[in-house]
């Protein structure tokens, strides 16, 4: 293998290490996400990301925390499933991907225990909101 057939090979190794990373870690939230209970109702409510427009980016980001300026942790899509547990105005605490988290009323409000995606994004693309009325300033 010649010098720049290594050097090719080397760099798509390394694009694939960030394509594969893993699912976003509870510690790389800066603002975490709190699953609500004690009222007897679900802790979540699942909602579908719509809206997104062909001519603008075509992603929806999940952020570390809820703001537009804050780092981005992931990218949905027109169609992926969410479950919002938590609210800061028009920001939604969501988790994503993988098993579905269940949305089971805990005793009280605790750090979201779901192991796999999650993160925050912009409650604007966000379609059939069901399930917990989600109140802002939880």
């Amino acid at each position: 293998m010649g010098v720049r057939m290594r050097y090719l090979f080397v760099g798509l190794v390394v694009l694939a290490g960030f394509a594969f990373s893993g699912p976003a870690s509870a510690d790389e939230l800066d603002v975490p996400i709190y699953e609500y209970g004690g009222d007897g109702l679900p802790s979540c409510a699942t909602s579908v990301v719509a809206g997104l427009k062909a001519d603008g980016d075509g992603f929806l980001a999940v952020r570390s925390e809820p703001g537009s300026n804050y780092r981005e942790l992931g990218r949905l899509r027109n169609g992926d499933k969410v479950f919002a547990f938590d609210r800061k105005g028009k920001w939604f605490g969501v988790a994503f991907g993988g098993s579905e988290p269940g949305c089971n009323s805990p005793q009280k409000k605790r750090l979201l225990p779901y192991g796999g995606r999650k993160g925050w994004v912009h409650g604007n693309c966000l379609s059939d909101l069901a399930g917990r009325g989600m109140p802002a300033g939880r």
